[in-house]
């Protein structure tokens, strides 16, 4: 085999599995369909109809399907080329969508990206969280293996443009303090990602989130779209909780709104 044909053959294994982990994202965001209803219900809570709603993070956009049955619009933020083309044909002619192929982070700039193209929902900018995941047997055979260079803009920089959200989902693997540091002023309500192994993220979270406001906390475990607590906490015990999960536990988002003052 000569050098052009190993070339072609490398070309023609990288996107296999680039096109493998665009129908892997679609398979779990968007073959649960049972789960549609209890995502609703979850989110009604939080949006209502006409309500601006921010996905950071979007990635396969299940929440942004949600949210526009909810009647709501939606800013679709997701930095992966690939899913930003996804985005784009799924919800590209929706009035009510926006998508913004960019990433949102503490400052603007530019940013190089860690993807995954088996597993692309790992993507992440952090080299430090991937080192922290991967003690996590379930990341351990995870491999980021392509790196590209994105736009990164802040959320303060994103409300200037498209207002103010009702609710915000920040979803960016490792990253969601960097994308709170970016925002100066509180929201009525948002959620970020929590993983077990790398809990002191989380806590960073609502560390920030208190500074900017008085908040209340309610978790939810991975895609399950059912609330973890029967009722809603306040930073200390929603932080008692994260700390007490086992390592073992799946990852999931803690919910957050603002409490009456």
């Amino acid at each position: 085999m000569n050098a052009e044909d190993s070339s072609l053959l490398r070309r023609a294994g990288s996107e296999a599995l680039r096109a493998y982990g665009i129908v892997r994202s679609l398979a779990v965001y968007y073959g649960q369909p049972w789960k549609a209803h209890r995502r609703r219900a979850l989110y009604r809570e939080l949006i209502a109809p006409g309500s601006l709603c921010f996905d950071i993070g979007a990635h396969a956009g299940n929440r942004v399907q949600c949210w526009l049955e909810l009647g709501a619009r939606v800013v679709a933020v997701e930095p992966q080329p690939d899913f930003v083309r996804l985005l784009r044909l799924l919800y590209g002619r929706k009035r009510s969508v926006t998508v913004r192929d960019c990433a949102i982070g503490d400052r603007a700039g530019r940013r190089s990206m860690q993807i995954s193209r088996a597993t692309p929902t790992v993507s992440t900018f952090s080299s430090s969280w991937i080192d922290e995941v991967q003690r996590d047997p379930r990341f351990a055979t995870i491999r980021w293996d392509e790196r590209v260079e994105v736009e990164v803009e802040t959320l303060d920089g994103l409300i200037a443009v498209h207002g103010e959200p009702v609710f915000c989902k920040i979803d960016v693997e490792g990253l969601e303090a960097e994308v709170l540091a970016g925002l100066s002023r509180p929201l009525h309500a948002l959620s970020f990602e929590y993983i077990p192994i790398a809990i002191d993220r989380a806590h960073a979270c609502i560390d920030r989130l208190e500074q900017l406001g008085r908040y209340e906390y309610r978790p939810s475990l991975v895609e399950t779209m059912r609330w973890a607590t029967p009722g809603w906490l306040d930073p200390a015990a929603v932080k008692g909780w994260l700390g007490a999960l086992p390592l073992s536990a799946g990852s999931g988002d803690v919910y957050a709104r603002r409490r009456s003052e």
